[in-house]
């Protein structure tokens, strides 16, 4: 059916709308099916209500904000309607400069918006072991990047599956099964006003 009306539209001219969840080795879902990671099952879930949306996954394991600000060009081939940003974890689980992670997450949301894409953030925060001063440096730099953009922000796209060790693979940092549909359930609400939006 969902082929269907994309082919219909096509047909008469529209272009069905696109959401890209742009992201790292979270949004891919390292060590499961792309069927089990969060984009594809928001994907499921907004399909009766949103048809003519088509979802892509952008999510690129080990990508930084900078890997991920090289992607932007090709990111806008897809013609975006609306981005999910979800990135930054890494730069943080590797210590890198906070003034550089910013940076790059601001020249993504800036040439995103330039490309003609809506922009929306997701948050992401790190563990305890990195030290309070750099965690909460890190955590205050999405709801900075909002402000300054004017984009809704999802403030912690792993909230209620971080450190659950039910909820994440041997790792301890990358969702399971279980812990992508959390964040699908997570994701949705906030997601479904911006498309409703368009």
């Amino acid at each position: 059916m969902r082929i269907l009306v994309l082919l219909l539209l096509v047909l008469g001219g529209l272009r069905a709308e696109t959401l890209v969840f742009f992201g790292d080795s979270l949004t891919a879902g390292l060590g499961l099916t792309e069927d089990e990671a969060y984009p594809a099952l928001v994907a499921q879930i907004l399909a009766p209500r949103f048809p003519t949306w088509r979802v892509v996954n952008a999510g690129v394991s080990g990508d930084t904000s900078a890997a991920g600000l090289r992607r932007v060009a090709w990111i806008l081939k897809a013609q975006p309607t609306l981005v999910l940003v979800a990135l930054g974890a890494n730069d943080g689980l590797r210590g890198l400069p906070l003034d550089r992670t910013e940076a790059n997450l601001d020249g993504i949301i800036t040439r995103l918006k330039a490309g003609g894409a809506r922009v929306a953030l997701a948050g992401m925060q790190m563990p305890t072991n990195l030290g309070p001063e750099y965690r909460t440096a890190f955590a205050a730099l999405y709801p900075r990047l909002a402000e300054r953009h004017g984009i809704p922000l999802l403030p912690f796209l792993l909230e209620g599956v971080a450190m659950v060790p039910d909820l994440n693979q041997a790792d301890g940092i990358h969702p399971t099964a279980e812990g992508q549909r959390r964040i699908a359930a997570l994701v949705t609400p906030f997601i479904t006003p911006l498309l409703e939006a368009r």
